[in-house]
């Protein structure tokens, strides 16, 4: 069964479940990811995911009367990602929570917070998440999915968009790389994800180019649209002001960045999820049982996978700093 935030709203009896799935919706990334949701629990024990992404498209060819077909197989490698919990909790004090109305609801506040920083986690791992790494408790993110493969591109020098100046000297070279990489996917992309700092610098470009970007509003938060796709600036890493997205502050690669691309789909990029689960757990303060420090939760359950290399797609080498 697949499922997206919009579908799981409805099937929630519960309103706060639906008002913490629309502020889930204000991140463009969850609000365009298609989940597959059916993962089951294996001894109780592992998430496990196991699918095959494929790794060599398949050929066709002419053939002389009497003879055979030159034989050729679609390859495929079988891969697999193990779902994730994440999210936070927070603490609050019985009499702040039953006393304390009069300018905010603490509860809803603390949740809506809490959920602004799980949006963030899910956009970091899913674009840098890296299992293998010492200590790591994420999902296997996009850029370990294609780093090393033919969809991504490295330009052979830094395409320099640093100042107004370069910008007019290089729209040109900045939008021919863009469209080699475009052209390398298996699709038009869903989403084109960069820093607030590269979305600047990219309006900047589509206004030399006159290429109009309609603005599209997505729950009170404004993205592009380019052609089919959404241009997206993704933010902070949760509870910091570091990018996602960064840019490089080596001294080789200073001011470096970095474009991703992705097709959202089953037969692309999606997310998966449990069996049966809503996506979104809500878990609130239980004020009927003893403890005057009362604990809440917002947690999700999911990883991504890559069904195939050529769904998503990276430019690097972009110099904006």
């Amino acid at each position: 069964m697949t499922i997206t935030l919009a579908e799981a709203k409805p099937l929630s009896q519960d309103k706060l479940t639906g008002f913490v799935i629309d502020e889930f919706r204000k991140d463009p990334i969850l609000d365009s990811m298609v989940f597959d949701n059916t993962v089951k629990p294996q001894g109780g024990e592992t998430l496990a995911y196991v699918y095959n992404r494929v790794t060599t498209l398949p050929t066709a060819a002419g053939r002389a009367i009497n003879s055979e077909y030159t034989p050729q197989e679609t390859k495929t490698t079988a891969y697999t990602v193990n779902l994730k919990p994440f999210g936070g909790s927070f603490q609050l004090d019985r009499v702040i929570i039953n006393h304390e109305k009069q300018v905010l609801d603490h509860i809803q506040f603390q949740i809506q917070q809490k959920v602004q920083a799980t949006r963030a986690l899910f956009a970091d791992w899913f674009v840098n998440g890296d299992s293998g790494a010492t200590g790591s408790l994420s999902f296997d993110g996009i850029n370990d999915a294609i780093t090393g493969s033919s969809t991504e591109v490295t330009p052979g020098s830094a395409v320099d968009l640093s100042t107004s100046s370069n910008i007019d000297s290089n729209w040109k070279v900045f939008l021919d790389y863009l469209r080699k990489m475009r052209a390398k996917l298996d699709g038009a992309p869903t989403l084109y994800m960069m820093n607030r700092d590269m979305f600047a610098v990219f309006q900047s470009v589509m206004d030399r180019a006159g290429i109009n970007l309609a603005s599209k509003q997505n729950y009170g938060e404004e993205v592009l649209q380019w052609g089919s796709s959404l241009v997206v600036a993704v933010g902070d890493k949760p509870g910091t002001s570091n990018p996602i997205i960064s840019t490089s502050t080596a001294t080789a690669t200073s001011g470096h960045t970095s474009i991703f691309a992705a097709r959202i789909g089953l037969d692309g990029v999606h997310a998966v999820s449990p069996d049966g689960g809503s996506l979104v757990e809500v878990f609130l303060p239980d004020l009927k049982v003893p403890g005057a420090v009362k604990t809440g939760e917002v947690e999700m359950v999911a990883a991504v996978a890559v069904k195939a290399t050529r769904s998503a797609g990276v430019l690097r080498k972009i110099k904006i700093g």
